[in-house]
């Protein structure tokens, strides 16, 4: 029988992502100290790669096999990227949004030569956290 969580049911592949996610989120003073935690353990002046995001799901998710979670993983990416790429916007509640900020064409200069020239339009990806998350990253701990 499968139990409720905090999150709904037990055995939603897309809860356990968020509880494994959960067990990721760094306070604000581990994260001045350059601490990252990998696997439940802090490491000094590292980051959380994809690889290693599979790899603690998959620890935290025995049920599942490495494969699995590494397709879910590479999905959720995946529609991510394609969203954004869209043109839409990604929200998610507790945790934060992902949109596009557009900055317009520019005339700049080249630091070295001093030559103007010309910068076209584009687009980068820009995160905003939740309300929860930035909570969380701010609480004393």
């Amino acid at each position: 029988m499968m139990q409720p969580t905090d999150y709904g049911v037990a055995d939603d592949p897309a809860q356990q992502l968020y509880r494994a996610a959960d067990q990721c989120v760094l306070s604000q003073g581990q994260m001045r100290a350059g601490l990252v935690v990998v696997a439940g353990v802090p490491r000094r002046g590292t980051v959380m790669t994809k690889s290693e995001l599979v790899r603690r799901m998959a620890e935290l998710h025995p049920h599942l096999q490495h494969s699995e979670v590494e397709r879910v993983v590479e999905t959720i990416f995946q529609v991510m990227g394609e969203a954004l790429a869209r043109g839409g916007r990604i929200e998610i509640r507790g945790f934060g949004s992902f949109t596009i900020r557009h900055r317009e064409a520019r005339t700049g200069r080249n630091p070295r030569t001093g030559v103007t020239v010309d910068v076209p339009r584009r687009a980068s990806p820009f995160f905003q956290t939740g309300k929860l998350l930035r909570a969380r990253l701010n609480e004393e701990r």
